[in-house]
Formats: C-alpha cells, structure tokens, sequence
C-alpha cells in the first residue's frame, strides 16, 4: 500500500565519502534554493566531518545551537581506540540520548534520505559511514486549532480540525481515552506520498464494513491525495450518484461520537476534513446540536428540516404540476390571484421557474466565491434587485419569486452541504417531469428517486437503512431526538435483534 519511492530514479545506496553524498545530493536537488548542504567539522582538532542536509522552508526554526550540541555529545561519543566515530557510535548516541532520541530513523539509501529531507527531516551524513541519521526538525507555521467555519457551532465543542493530522489525531485521542481506538496509516501518490489515516473502535465497527474499505484502498498508491474528497471518489459505492454517500466533518466531537456508533473515520495529512463512513440517509439531517439541546426543540428543529428537504426540491415541480395540470386542486381565491399574477408572463411556468431558479444558483454561487465581509450582502442585495427587475419586466410572476425563494431558505435549513448541493441537481429534471405529465410525472420522479436511494449502497451497507431495510427500532431515533435514556435502550434492543 505504501509507496517509497524517491524522486532520484532508484534505490541507490549511500557512499561512504562525504563529496560523493554532496555531490549526488545537490544533483538531485538542481535548481531547488531551499535545499541546504553544508559540511560541519567537531571532535578533536575538528577532525571529524559530517554533511547536513535540510529543507530552509520546512525547517525555518532550525536552531544552530542544538546542531552544536548533537555535534559536541557525538563528539563524546568518539572510540577512544580508532578516535573515529563508528555506525555504533551513532546507533548509541540517537537511540540512548540526545534530544533527538525518539525521533531518530536510521537512513539507509539516497531515496530515503530525499524522502526524509522533503518532509521536514535533517539529515546528518558522517565521513566513511555508509548510512545517515534524520531527526525532526519541521516547523513550518499552520493554522491553530479554531472554530470550524464549514460548520455553524450554536451549542457544544468550538474545536475544529485542522491540516495537520498529528494535531487531529490527538484532538480525538483527547476525547477518545481508549485502548480500542485503532489508528491504521496509509500513504497514497507517487509524488505527493500523502499519508492518511483510518481510524475505528475494535469490538465496536462493523467488521465487513472494515474489510470492504481496506479492499477498495487497493491501487490507491497510484493517486495523488490532497483531501478527503479525493479518497471519497475513489471508494464511493456510486460515484454517479447525486447523494454523498459519506458524511464529512470538521468537528471533533462529531467524528468521536461516529466511532462511538461503529463507524470508521478516515483523516488525511493537509486537510481539515474528517470523512465518516458508511454513512446512511437520515444522518444527513442530524446536526451535532440535536444531541445538546433538549429533547423536544431539537426534535422539532429535526422535523422541520425533513419538511425544508421535501421543499427544496419539490416546490418548483409541484407549482409547474398544479398550475399547468391541477389547477382544480388549488383553492378557487388562490388561483385567482395566480392567474392576475401571471398575466402578461410571455414564458410558460418551466421557462419561467428555470430562469428564476438559475439566477438563485448564481447569486448562491457568486455569495460563496466572494469574499467573506461582501458576500452575504451580494447575494441578499442581489436577490433583491433581481426578484423586483424581474416583476417589473414581466420576465417572472410574484408567486415564482416566493416559490424560488423558498426553495433557497429551505435548502439552507439542511445541516449537511452535501446533501443541499444534490437537491439543486434534482430540481431541473422534476420541473420537465412535471411540465410534461404533471402530477404523474412528479410520482415517477418520487419513485425513481426513492427506489435509487433504497438500492444505494455506503460502503456496502444499505444507504436508505433504518427506512429500506426497514428496522423500527432504529428508525425511532429518525424523525424525533430521542432522549438519551430510551436512546440508550434502543441502541441495545436493536444490537440484540439485529446484528447489521
């Protein structure tokens, strides 16, 4: 699974002589300003010497005064018989003392040495040894651990993950106090070599799920891995399906409470983001803030987000299906206003919805790529603009704008991005559903939407569970928060009667 391959072509072992390193070492880094090497004497009558090898700008920090001190304590290490320094002077020194003792590795080969210097290593050659030591010295500045802004924090941990998977792991170590938390690293890419970890409860995952994401890791090595999102794509069940079929996190306490209820988290090195699997369809509209607030507000905020899903897909359909098919089914009043409204809209109500619904994608869009102090106030200012220029130019009727609108707000009240995202990519196709065939349409929409989301698969396991299969004891904690004692109960009950 690992690949160690170096960027200088084989696995060409070190010399002995220090100019032979220095010299192959500056010809694999041509042209690289940021490689330093350097020649150091110590000992007696500096008759020892020995090369450094370091990146400047992953070691910005390098103190001097600690190479000083590896030199004098090597120094002391000398064979009084030879006063030469040995392999097992060496060996001695970074494996019993020294401040670099436990972050020591012994360097056998230039590809491990280029491997070790480009991830932040220095690396010490000494003269007629055939090997090298690196020892940690990364100090490159990252950003600290903050409040996630992917994710709105009302009650709970303000700690978010950060780039550096170190820092994560031990930000769920710090929650996570058990020996059952197992930590399984992986590398990915021939260049990058990005190192990712997959991490789960022994005796609490489901143990198929595991097999089946170690299985679909084969040929991983061959991609370049910059986030989890890449990973994602790569082992998804469907990757043509409108519907995440992960869960992903910046959240600690979200990615500690998932490994509690069996699942697998999986973190990579330069990413903030925790990717939780498998996941499964209701999880989509539960928040992290359901389980701190009380019982009945956030089952009623639960509620009304399976309402805002229905809404923000269905709205503009529905209004199409009534208004051109149904208009019986629409109260008398209503429907007077309506057609009052409509008149003189030279378009049909699908041209009419899908002009309206694009020009809210692109202020939706334009409010995200913006910057941060002007967005908000682009997309509210021009929501505003267009809606009134589009009244006033009889392009669009006012119920289409409060139709639109509503699907908007509705699509934000969903927790997860993910999920709101492939509700817009449903909206089109059930508008020319419903221009078509009406309300027929809509149910063969509904049909083909429901029977896709019951043979999905996440990670092997049913994506539509509680709902298909169906398993009730499970199913209670979908719609309302249970509270936490009958929660418990049915967690066991259902461990009990069903073991998937």
């Amino acid at each position: 699974m690992n690949t160690k391959s170096g960027e200088c072509g084989g696995a060409s072992s070190l010399s002995r002589s220090l100019d032979d390193n220095k010299q192959n070492i500056e010809a694999i880094f041509e042209n690289s300003n940021d490689i330093s090497v350097s020649f150091y004497h110590f000992g007696p009558e500096l008759s020892q010497a020995a090369l450094v090898v370091y990146c400047t700008t992953l070691t910005q920090d390098l103190n001097f005064n600690i190479l000083n001190t590896v030199f004098h304590d090597l120094a002391q290490q000398i064979s009084s018989s030879i006063n030469r320094i040995t392999e097992a002077d060496v060996r001695l020194f970074f494996e019993h003392r020294g401040t670099f003792s436990k972050q020591y590795h012994l360097l056998e080969s230039m590809d491990q040495l280029v491997e070790s210097v480009l991830s932040g290593q220095v690396v010490l050659l000494l003269d007629t040894w055939d090997k090298a030591a690196g020892f940690n010295a990364y100090s490159v500045e990252r950003r600290k651990v903050d409040e996630p802004s992917s994710e709105a924090v009302i009650n709970g941990p303000r700690e978010g993950m950060v780039e550096q998977l170190d820092k994560n792991i031990g930000l769920i170590r710090l929650r996570l106090q058990t020996p059952k938390l197992k930590l399984e690293f992986y590398e990915a890419g021939q260049m990058l070599k990005s190192r990712f970890v997959v991490g789960y409860v022994d005796g609490v995952v489901n143990p198929e799920a595991l097999s089946e994401l170690r299985r679909r890791f084969n040929g991983i090595d061959k991609v370049e891995v910059l986030d989890t999102s890449y990973i994602r794509e790569f082992i998804e069940d469907s990757v043509y399906s409108p519907f995440p079929q992960f869960r992903v996190t910046e959240r600690p306490d979200v990615a500690v409470s998932a490994l509690i209820e069996g699942k697998i988290i999986l973190m990579v090195e330069g990413s903030s983001s925790v990717m939780i699997c498998p996941t499964f369809f209701n999880e989509l509209f539960q928040a992290a803030e359901d389980y701190y607030q009380r019982t009945m507000i956030a089952s009623l905020i639960r509620v009304i987000r399976i309402i805002a899903f229905f809404m923000a897909f269905t709205l503009p359909s529905l209004y199409i299906a009534l208004s051109d098919f149904h208009p019986e089914m629409i109260p008398t009043t209503l429907l007077l206003k309506i057609l009052d409204m409509r008149e003189g809209i030279p378009f049909p109500a699908l041209i009419e919805a899908v002009l309206m619904q694009f020009f809210f994608e692109l202020l939706r869009e334009a409010g995200i790529r913006l910057p941060r102090p002007i967005g908000p106030a682009v997309s509210i200012v021009g929501a505003l603009i267009i809606g009134e220029a589009a009244i006033r130019a009889g392009i669009a009727s006012p119920i289409m704008i409060v139709v639109i609108a509503l699907t908007g707000i509705a699509s934000f009240s969903i927790p997860h991005y993910e999920l709101a995202s492939s509700l817009r990519v449903l909206v089109f196709p059930l508008m020319l559903l419903a221009f078509f065939w009406g309300g027929f349409g809509l149910m063969i929409g509904y049909i083909v939407i429901f029977l896709h989301l019951t043979i999905l698969r996440s990670l092997g396991q049913p994506f539509f569970s509680p709902i298909a299969p169906l398993k009730l004891f499970q199913l209670l904690d979908v719609v309302v928060r249970l509270p936490l004692k009958l929660r418990i109960k049915t967690a066991a009950r259902s461990k009990t009667g069903d073991k998937s």
